[in-house]
């Protein structure tokens, strides 16, 4: 039975980066046109960056992204969308369940539902705190730092000055790292067997290191805790990178091509990727992993006279809108709702 429901109203705001609306090229444009013209995200002076963008790179990469955003869009809609649908009922009825008052929402940063659309709902219904958590389980400056500006940008444009707090990262949170553990081994991996595992995060630029960014300590801790927990030896994981957005300057490495081609020379034991700094599947996992990235390790598999097997190759998904995904988030949260 759930307990009573006391005490003030707590918003609970969840902020992801976001989706086109249709995997159309102007709904792509559009949504990357917000996307890359973040001031965290623009890597020149603004103003040159506008014209480049809008001239050169949007036509292209609008056009390219779409084909590929009309392979994975679903009878839903974009899967990102209706993940976080979920996420928000689920993680509602759940802190509901242990007698918390909250209103959750799960807005994104440069698509709907905006920031200030899920602000001015929870000011209408009667929150009196924020607690805002970025679904990005190890910080950085382009990411959590976009969604810190993002909501100050809303709150102050929606003259609220509502008492609030900022959860910068959960990247060694205990429920978070069993849970991407557990799914790796749902996944099928072998501790007692030769299996490999990559840890693929999201690459960012090394100035942004460079400028204080602890992003690559908390991808390194996260992925050392996971494979403890696993059980399995040094020599049998590692860390890579992916999605780095242009050659123009230096990005964290070692990318993940770079292992997977690696491995595949070496041939020894099936390889399994997880990406656990996406907290929801989403372009770059079930696109970038299943039509290039695995692709990629075949065709080098390939190069070694070896024909592949398809179950060589497992990509771990991420925890989405799963039961134990609601558990983890309830659990970073619960320590800032202990006053509601």
């Amino acid at each position: 039975m759930s307990n009573v429901v006391v005490g003030e109203r707590c918003g609970v705001l969840l902020v992801n980066t976001g989706t086109p609306a249709e995997p159309r090229p102007r709904a792509v444009r559009a949504y990357l046109s917000r996307f890359l013209m973040d001031k965290r995200i623009v890597p020149m002076n603004r103003f040159c960056w506008r014209i480049i963008l809008h001239l050169f790179i949007l036509p292209r990469r609008g056009r390219a992204s779409a084909e590929k955003y009309a392979k994975i869009w679903t009878d839903e809609g974009s899967p990102f969308a209706a993940a976080h649908r979920e996420i928000q009922a689920g993680l509602e009825e759940a802190l509901r369940a242990e007698g918390r008052n909250a209103v959750v929402r799960c807005a994104m940063n440069y698509s709907d539902p905006s920031i200030a659309s899920c602000l001015r709902e929870m000011r209408e219904a009667g929150c009196s705190r924020l607690v805002v958590l970025p679904l990005y389980p190890q910080s950085a400056h382009s990411t959590t730092g976009s969604v810190s500006d993002g909501v100050e940008d809303a709150l102050a444009r929606l003259s609220w000055n509502v008492p609030r707090s900022l959860i910068d990262n959960y990247h060694d949170n205990p429920a978070y790292i069993r849970a991407i553990a557990a799914s790796i081994e749902q996944a099928g991996f072998d501790p007692s067997s030769d299996d490999r595992l990559l840890f693929s995060f999201h690459s960012i630029p090394l100035a942004d290191i460079e400028a204080g960014d602890t992003y690559e300590l908390q991808t390194g801790a996260s992925s050392l805790q996971v494979a403890s927990d696993l059980g399995i030896d040094r020599n049998r994981w590692t860390i890579g990178y992916q999605c780095r957005f242009d050659k123009g300057r230096e990005w964290l490495k070692p990318f993940s091509r770079e292992t997977l081609a690696r491995w595949a020379e070496a041939g020894a034991g099936r390889v399994f990727l997880v990406c656990p700094n996406f907290a929801v599947d989403c372009l770059e996992t079930l696109y970038d992993v299943e039509h290039e990235l695995k692709p990629f390790y075949f065709d080098h598999v390939r190069k070694t006279g070896r024909e592949p097997d398809e179950g060589e190759f497992v990509y771990v998904p991420c925890l989405d809108r799963s039961r134990a995904h609601l558990r983890v988030l309830a659990d970073v949260l619960r320590p800032h709702l202990e006053e509601v």
